[in-house]
């Protein structure tokens, strides 16, 4: 399938738009940099432009970043000594980290001009599809309950300090309104803003920075979101469903974490409710000043003060609930209506959305732990207590299940020794206590890491009863995390065979027969490569969805997903348009984490039109997809071949002897632990590394850090050939043409390598122990690309999304410097190792890589 080589007008004039609103302004705001407060700061930008020229030479005659560093300090400084050097390459990581910032912010200011906000996946667009086909019926089903929810996660992959957030923020505004002073000053800000952490953030640190972005980015979004959604669809929306939720990781996700425990949870709980209640405070105040009316500026007057005691009173004790607000405002709303000509009643109906929907808790605090953790906290309490029979360990899965399932009485905490033993049975008991304070929605979802059966979703069932809930009143949902490959493959069995014990099947009964099972893409990835994880995933869900409908049980699948599409990321939106009739579509759930959050929810524009992008994927597949959507079974046939080519691939790859101790030599991988960018360790298990225990976030970074992005892509392109070669290439022609789903992927792949640089790393080509694994990736990188291009009928990757290309390539010039550094640091720290040498430059030369790491990750958006 030939793509149009002819850009159409559209495309062609926001690219002008794009050009001049970020690329042109880029070089002049880049010029107020020569006045930021750091030390000989004129010359060092003057020097960074000659060293990226240099770098951009180099690197075409296919130097290594050695040479092309050595070279540049002859050729173009008088510098001799070692820690002159070091100085200025550290001035050029200053400079180059705030000019990322700078490009940040002038791709927010401009989002609105170079993203259509009524267009295609917006709900203008929805209003006017439902409109023509005459779908308000349909309409009104399928807001009846379903929904999207963005779960924010603190997994680490932002690498901005909160403080510089605020700046981007501050910036963006600035340069919409043009104001050149303004500009000026917060540059010269940021020149003496730190960007380095010099301790890691505790879990609550996280939770703090994050609802910094419910306050003043999902808030006011949603509103407007809700607000116009009424407004176009008065009686199709439902004041029962809040069509938006957002859940929230820190404070509540101790998998592997081991800073996060019970007193932490309640502690985040309070702060997400007390930023609802400042939120609801402000509006209440705003609105005070419309509402001089009789009969309701005393009722605003009452309200307010309620709001200020439980905000600001200390030892004030918590008298206000969110139903109490929402028939306060209610009241209003009648009283301007019957009296008041209906005088400033949007602004009520407005804050009435936001209360449905923020409620006291903000945000869904999840709570998720892995299932060895459980298992081992049984073992313990049938060996110390009378709670279980004593030889609990050694009996077979189905005697321990009916042996949780008919335990009585409870086990204090208090009387392990074990911390984490201790954690699982307070952190049950917290969800209580949340709810009482922040309602129901506040904490009512326990995640399971590593399900791998029946019994890992039954044994935490059984922890809730002898944590001292009742089964008739266990208002919590239980949710299973299948991430493995086999996991995937295994994830049916085991929920069927779930479905089938009856006491679960009574604890479904009263949460309204619904069931939320978690798949995470980064894992998987990790695991079984792109096309396998993604493959995998898909087929999980049809077989899913099949035996739910069986048992008369609505399934929700919550998608564990990262930035970029080796973790699930890239064109979300498409991914959710692409699922076919046979997968359960009742509410779309994703993780969004570090600079997700900030690259497309980091303004309330972007927040808004991304999470419109969502609602009506979900929205328009139910309404308006055809049936076409469906694989065939031929397709499917061939999809999973592609799949399994591509797993062999992979799998040789990930099997190879020297895989992880390359990772290890090519890549900034050990120092992830050392960039203090988020509370939990790297690696899940204490002691040496090995790929199993290695996290996805520092997997996937680690290659992206390189510009060898293999997760997003490696083993595609010997599946296409090995395709081919079976006569089989117009068959995949066709599906491209026809399958939303394989173009998606396809599409994200072509993302993952045009983040590709392997000039960079070309030294390693000939290296006696890594050479060969260098060649392999880059052997693949080049099958794939070749064969996507054929695929697509493209010249050039992306080349039919020309915005988002040129914001790459722009990207990657502004990173190449850090680049070089970071690989030039890494062969002088290989090399002082491999002598043996302890010398005192060492420690800078790691710093160096530290701090490169922070500018690259940043200036890649979604790159971890």
């Amino acid at each position: 399938m030939k793509r149009d080589k002819h850009m159409n007008g559209s495309s062609n004039s926001t690219l002008e738009v794009y050009n001049k609103q970020v690329g042109l302004r880029f070089q002049l705001y880049n010029s107020l940099f020569t006045a930021l407060p750091f030390h000989r700061m004129e010359r060092t930008g003057v020097l960074l432009t000659i060293f990226l020229l240099h770098c951009e030479e180099g690197f075409g005659k296919e130097q290594s970043p050695v040479d092309i560093i050595d070279s540049f300090f002859k050729q173009h400084t008088s510098y001799k000594e070692e820690k002159e050097m070091l100085d200025l390459l550290f001035r050029f990581v200053q400079y180059t980290e705030r000019q990322v910032v700078l490009f940040d912010a002038l791709e927010d200011a401009a989002y609105r001009d170079i993203n259509d906000m009524n267009g295609p996946g917006t709900l203008k667009h929805l209003q006017s599809e439902v409109q023509q086909k005459q779908s308000h019926a349909l309409l009104k089903e399928k807001l009846e309950d379903f929904s999207v929810r963005l779960v924010l996660t603190a997994h680490p992959t932002q690498f901005y300090p909160s403080e510089v957030l605020g700046i981007i923020n501050d910036l963006a505004k600035a340069m919409v309104n043009d104001n050149t002073s303004q500009i000026n000053s917060y540059l010269r800000q940021l020149g003496k803003t730190p960007f380095f952490r010099n301790e890691k953030p505790t879990p609550y640190d996280e939770a703090v920075n994050l609802i910094w972005y419910l306050e003043n980015i999902f808030y006011p979004a949603a509103g407007h979101i809700l607000g116009y959604l009424k407004n176009q669809f008065p009686n199709e929306v439902s004041s029962k469903n809040p069509i938006i939720r957002f859940g929230f990781w820190p404070g509540g996700d101790r998998d592997g974490n081991p800073f996060v425990n019970a007193g932490i949870t309640l502690k985040v709980a309070e702060a997400l409710r007390g930023a609802a209640l400042k939120s609801y405070y402000l509006d209440v105040r705003r609105l005070k000043r419309r509402l001089t009316f009789k009969g309701v500026a005393n009722v605003m007057v009452a309200l307010e003060q309620k709001l200020y005691n439980n905000l600001f009173v200390p030892n004030h004790e918590l008298d206000i609930s969110r139903e109490e607000i929402l028939q306060t405002l209610q009241q209003i709303r009648v009283i301007l209506i019957e009296e008041h000509n209906s005088l400033f009643l949007n602004l009520v109906e407005n804050l009435l959305r936001k209360v449905e929907l923020f409620g006291l808790h903000f945000a869904a605090l999840d709570i998720r732990q892995d299932s060895s953790v459980h298992a081992d906290l049984l073992q313990t309490i049938a060996a110390t207590t009378d709670a279980l029979p004593a030889d609990y360990a050694d009996l077979p899965a189905e005697k321990k299940i009916n042996a949780l399932l008919q335990s009585t009485g409870t086990v204090d905490p208090a009387a392990f020794e074990n911390e984490l033993h201790r954690d699982v049975l307070q952190s049950m008991r917290a969800i209580q206590t949340i709810q009482e304070t922040n309602g129901e929605e506040g904490c009512h979802r326990y995640i399971i890491s590593h399900s791998t059966n029946a019994l890992d979703i039954l044994e935490v069932y059984g922890l809730f009863l002898l944590s001292g809930w009742k089964q008739e009143s266990l208002s919590v949902d239980i949710v299973p995390l299948f991430e493995t490959i086999d996991d995937l493959k295994n994830a049916g069995d085991v929920m069927a065979a779930l479905y089938q014990n009856e006491t679960y099947r009574q604890h479904l009964q009263r949460r309204d027969n619904v069931q939320t099972i978690m798949l995470g893409f980064s894992d998987g990835t990790k695991d079984g490569g792109y096309l396998m994880a993604n493959w995998g995933i898909y087929k999980a869900k049809e077989e899913l969805s099949a035996i739910s409908k069986q048992y008369d049980v609505a399934v929700i699948f919550f998608d564990g997903r990262g930035g970029p599409p080796a973790r699930g990321g890239g064109r979300t939106h498409q991914f959710y348009a692409s699922m076919g009739p046979n997968i359960s579509n009742k509410e779309i759930q994703l993780t969004i984490q570090g600079q997700t959050i900030s690259s497309n929810f980091g303004t309330v524009d972007a927040a808004q039109f991304n999470i419109e992008q969502l609602l009506h994927a979900g929205i328009h597949s139910a309404l308006f997809a055809s049936k076409d959507a469906t694989l065939t079974s031929g397709e499917e046939e061939l999809l999973m071949r592609l799949s399994q080519e591509s797993f062999e691939k992979y799998n040789n790859l990930k099997n190879h002897s020297n895989f992880l101790e390359y990772m290890i030599y090519a890549s900034p991988l050990r120092y992830y632990a050392e960039a203090n960018i988020g509370s939990r360790p790297s690696k899940r298990n204490p002691g040496k590394l090995n790929l199993n225990d290695l996290r996805a976030v520092p997997y996937v970074g680690s290659w992206s850090q390189i510009k060898q992005n293999l997760p997003g892509y490696y083993g595609v392109g010997t599946a296409l050939q090995r395709m081919e070669e079976a006569g089989r290439w117009e068959d995949i022609a066709r599906l491209y043409k026809r399958s939303l789903f394989f173009k998606t992927l396809m599409d994200n792949c072509e993302m993952a390598m045009t983040k590709c640089f392997f000039p960079l790393t070309a030294f390693l080509s000939n290296h006696p122990n890594y050479g060969e694994l260098w060649n392999m990736i880059h052997d693949e990188f080049q099958l794939t690309k070749s064969y996507i291009l054929r695929l697509t009928g493209a010249t050039q990757l992306m080349e039919d999304k020309p915005v988002n290309l040129q914001s790459i390539l722009m990207r990657q010039r502004i990173e190449l410097p850090l680049l070089t550094i970071q690989q030039y640091a890494l062969t002088k720290i290989r090399e002082m190792e491999e002598q043996g040498q302890q010398t005192e430059t060492k420690p800078k030369y790691e710093k160096l890589v530290v701090r490169c790491s922070f500018g690259i990750i940043n200036a890649e958006r979604n790159s971890a």
